[in-house]
């Protein structure tokens, strides 16, 4: 039988790179953490690490066994957590994935009250614009933004995310102002790598209008800061350009015969039967912080 704590030590180390980080991770001793690496392979018969005193990787084995040992900690932890009163608030490790604009400018001012509210819970937030495996990876939440969404997960509307698109005054007092679709082949476009189109709806139906772009980039963090340093025209988030609009850095653009669609923010979790606490208690401060 796998011992729970074998299994977590193996997480951990994986998650924090070495084993000696992994047993200040859990409280252990390094000794200790090791042996119960040890004690998992045993049970096993197969070497899941290759070690080394400052780092680790993983054998062939030990990638297919990951997934399984996230999910019997999860399913313990999903345990607790059913038979703990949600009036005492949410507990255990909370694993959280997002954008890395949305983990900056929203999740990150949300987290000291939300942390303060529930001393018991420990959150740890995987900042990436690429899309994670909710259940390889180990991840709680993931929060998205977009129009159609992966069926075999379970995802909630939080709310609406409505964009627009920007340039900074020193870009229009250079170029001037788009005023129909068609003036933007005359602009610089500023575009992500993995989203050569941008949506609009045009009589009630959605286009989807191919951008020739001369700066592209796998971030929407660069895109912004290249459209505020006067590089181009973006379509961005409302939420993640309100401040700049504020500070007069970005100004929002709107055309005569198409309007950018608005889409939708969503709470996705691995699995539609089991929804933990600490799941349900996050998912309720983002969706207030988006109302803020």
């Amino acid at each position: 039988m796998i011992n729970l704590a074998d299994a977590e030590v193996l997480v951990e180390a994986v998650t924090a790179g070495s084993l000696a980080a992994a047993s200040r991770r859990l409280g252990i001793a390094p000794m200790v953490a090791s042996r119960r690496l040890a004690a998992l392979e045993a049970e096993l018969g197969v070497r899941l690490v290759h070690r080394t005193t400052r780092a680790l990787s993983l054998t062939t084995a030990g990638e297919a066994f990951l997934p399984h040992a996230r999910a019997l900690l999860e399913g313990e932890a999903g345990a607790r957590a059913a038979l703990r009163p949600e009036a005492l608030g949410a507990s255990g490790l909370l694993r959280v994935s997002a954008s890395n604009a949305f983990a900056r400018k929203i999740i990150g001012p949300l987290l000291p009250p939300f942390l303060a509210a529930h001393p018991a819970l420990k959150v740890e937030v995987l900042a990436t614009d690429h899309r994670v495996d909710l259940a390889a990876d180990g991840v709680d939440l993931a929060i998205r933004a977009g129009r159609v969404l992966d069926n075999s997960q379970m995802a909630k509307r939080l709310g609406d995310s409505p964009r627009h698109l920007y340039a900074s005054p020193a870009y229009l007092a250079a170029r001037g102002q788009p005023r129909r679709l068609a003036d933007l082949v005359d602009h610089d476009c500023l575009t992500q790598t993995s989203l050569p189109y941008w949506d609009f709806m045009i009589d009630g139906h959605v286009l989807h209008h191919r951008v020739q772009s001369r700066l592209s980039a796998n971030s929407i963090d660069m895109i912004h800061e290249a459209c505020v340093a006067g590089a181009g025209i973006a379509c961005m988030a409302d939420w993640n350009a309100t401040r700049e609009v504020t500070g007069g850095m970005l100004v929002p653009l709107t055309l005569e015969d198409a309007v950018v669609e608005t889409w939708g923010i969503w709470a996705i979790t691995p699995s539609p039967r089991l929804v933990p606490p600490k799941v349900r208690l996050f998912v309720a401060a983002v969706q207030e912080r988006l109302q803020q």
